[in-house]
């Protein structure tokens, strides 16, 4: 699996930053992040996507990604703006 990394959270001291990555054979996110907290958690499960059931579904997990992490997420739109790797 060949990674790009896209970007860390500027913010965040050495060895406790929000990072992410994309899989180039995938075009998924890989995204490290802080565990959501337990009211969060509990928000998101009552509160699921239409057409979805409430819960999270085993072997998925609720994440808090920083707004300022925004910035390295790809947009659709190949918007030149955004994703842009850092060093």
């Amino acid at each position: 699996m060949d990674l790009r990394f896209l970007g860390v959270d500027p913010e965040s001291p050495v060895d406790e930053s929000p990072t992410v990555w994309l899989d180039e054979a995938t075009g998924d996110l890989i995204i490290q992040s802080y565990e959501a907290d337990e009211k969060t958690h509990r928000r998101c499960a009552e509160q699921p996507a239409p057409g979805h059931s409430p819960g999270v579904p085993a072997g998925e997990r609720i994440i808090r990604l920083p707004a300022r992490m925004l910035q390295f997420i790809p947009r659709p739109d190949g918007d030149p703006k955004s994703a842009t790797p850092r060093p």
